[in-house]
């Protein structure tokens, strides 16, 4: 079992963290909110004063952190941790930020001699508490070889991406579709029950067709239809909608930097944008049917 360092204890870090106590790691951990770390001690963690403290005497250091001025500040920044760090410890960063900060951050690293990977999840907060993430790694073919045993405590699935950023540019990309899928998904559902249909018989017929998806398969966005997802919660828990928002704001960057054409991309974020304008923000992103519910009603 490995000594790990774990930084970032929220809806993800946390149980994150406690895939990786079960599995039997000996885990450091900090987050500036205490609560979050009290709930990790009550599990066995062993707490610590600031996030240099979880660098220290660790064969793995993990964080997972809101966004890349985070990542930075924590890696590089004036009280930057990447000094304190020894350069046999494997370094993951499992935050969702801006490909061009990834490679920053890597780059710091191994001017260090330090194995840094970029590894941004999917599969949400269920995902993070039945240890069933998607790991969409960056970073060179032996951090991952490294990595795999402890990624495979927390997630079901581990794909490498490329080199340093990669797993970023793979995350926003895969984002990007899915919020595009899942307002369509919403438009599409509201027009069949304005015209009359059930939405779990029309449901079941696009999953069934060429219109079918992952929102349909596992995450319908329309209330009464689907059991056990946010939909059915009033949209409470999952994946927030200023998340989504935020991680559109990375895919508009990076295609900036390029000069891709993603014109769904920015009319999801859009709609996303004044979903959250009309007190969304802190919903699932499937609330999005609300928007066409609301037109409707």
């Amino acid at each position: 079992m490995a000594k790990i360092g774990f930084v970032g204890l929220g809806n993800m870090g946390g149980p994150m963290a406690s895939n990786l106590l079960s599995a039997g790691h000996e885990l450091k951990v900090f987050d500036i909110v205490p609560e979050l770390v009290d709930k990790c001690e009550q599990q066995g963690a062993t707490p610590v004063a600031g996030a240099k403290e979880t660098v220290k005497d660790v064969d793995v250091f993990i964080s997972m952190l809101p966004a890349s001025v985070h990542v930075e500040s924590l890696y590089v920044g004036e009280e930057g941790i990447l000094i304190e760090i020894d350069p046999r410890t494997l370094v993951i960063d499992c935050s969702t930020i801006a490909p061009s900060s990834a490679k920053k951050v890597s780059e710091a690293a191994a001017e260090k001699g330090i194995v840094m990977l970029d590894a941004p999840v999917s599969g949400g907060v269920g995902g993070a508490v039945g240890g069933t993430l998607t790991f969409i790694v960056g970073g060179s073919d032996a951090g991952l070889k490294e990595a795999r045993p402890i990624l495979a405590n927390m997630g079901k699935n581990i794909f490498h991406a490329g080199g340093p950023g990669a797993g970023q540019v793979a995350k926003i990309c895969n984002n990007m579709l899915l919020s595009v899928l899942m307002t369509g998904t919403a438009e599409a559902l509201q027009l069949g029950v304005d015209n009359g249909l059930d939405p779990a018989v029309l449901s079941e017929i696009m999953r069934k067709s060429s219109g079918g998806n992952w929102a349909l398969e596992a995450y319908n966005p329309y209330p009464g239809v689907m059991d056990g997802v946010p939909a059915g919660n009033n949209y409470e828990g999952g994946f927030l909608v200023d998340l989504m928002i935020k991680d559109l704001g990375l895919a508009m960057e990076a295609a900036l930097q390029t000069g891709a054409a993603t014109p769904m991309g920015s009319l999801a974020r859009n709609l996303y944008i004044a979903h959250r304008g009309n007190g969304f923000g802190r919903k699932d992103f499937s609330s999005i049917q609300k928007m066409f519910l609301e037109k409707t009603n």
